[in-house]
């Protein structure tokens, strides 16, 4: 089974350069790893990485990169294990991620089960996150089925997502493409978690996008994808109405790691632009 690794990224150099090296930890190393960016400088300090990775050129955003390496792999991988560059995985991440795939062909989709997110809260070291995940440390839970997986980590079938792309009219950081992506390939297999493959999101901040554009995506794609049918309409409310919700009140008292009141604008811009008619997701990049 060839096993390739890839890793987009933008704007994020060290952070990058470490989750590469951090590879060479693997109990199974990766046949290859791709690593797709927008410029020599996303790549300075990787040539102090233990690995050697394969460099891709792009344009900025997120599905637009997973795509140019979903397309370079398309027939040198079994199976594609998308990272982002700020995940760190467990040592045997690739060893459980071949096993459950050679173990269960209808196995389309296997989303890591995180120890830790420090998208919920602060910001997790780096140096932290490889100490806890090499002292053992799990999440308690089972395996389970899922109905779509979270893009921190997913590993795909390559058989499975053939024709399958990101969708590129999800711009920048392609909020919400990882539940697009994954709910149609769960229509041609099965998606599964358990703590066997585990890692840790570190949730770095950098170079994700402004509040106001994430605020502008957050209503946009929620209303793309539920027209889509990719979002199920209950899950798109329920979001929709979390998200304008705490954007409101926490803009009051912001945190210091978000953006409240940037992501309030944008999310009152979408608004506007849905009543008029003229909502459209790639609109966040002019913001």
């Amino acid at each position: 089974m060839r096993i390739h690794v890839v890793i987009p990224s933008v704007g994020r150099a060290a952070i990058l350069a470490k989750a590469v090296d951090r590879l060479a930890d693997q109990t199974r190393p990766p046949d290859g790893v791709v690593v797709v960016v927008t410029g020599s400088d996303d790549i300075a300090g990787m040539e102090q990485s233990r690995l050697r990775p394969e460099i891709l050129f792009s344009r900025r955003g997120s599905c637009v990169q997973r795509n140019v390496a979903l397309d370079h792999l398309a027939d040198g991988a079994d199976v594609a294990v998308l990272l982002d560059d700020d995940f760190v995985p467990a040592r045997d991440y690739l060893e459980q991620v071949e096993r459950w795939m050679s173990a269960d062909p209808a196995i389309a989709g296997i989303g890591g089960t995180l120890v830790a997110d420090g998208i919920l809260g602060d910001p997790i070291p780096f140096e932290d996150a490889v100490a806890r995940l090499d002292r053992g440390e799990r999440p308690v839970c089972g395996i389970w089925e899922r109905e779509s997986l979270y893009g921190c980590n997913m590993a795909i079938s390559m058989a499975a997502a053939i024709g399958l792309r990101f969708d590129e009219r999800l711009p920048l950081y392609g909020w919400q493409e990882d539940i697009d992506f994954t709910s149609q390939l769960a229509r041609r297999g099965r998606l599964v978690s358990g703590p066997q493959v585990a890692g840790i999101h570190l949730g770095v901040r950098s170079a994700r996008s402004p509040g106001r554009q994430l605020g502008y995506s957050q209503v946009a794609n929620i209303v793309y994808l539920c027209g889509k049918g990719t979002m199920p309409l209950q899950h798109g409310r329920r979001m929709l109405t979390r998200n304008l919700a705490a954007n409101l009140v926490r803009s009051l008292w912001p945190e210091a790691h978000i953006d409240r009141r940037g992501r309030l604008a944008g999310n009152l811009l979408a608004v506007a632009d849905l009543m008029r008619g003229r909502l459209d997701p790639q609109r966040a990049e002019q913001l």
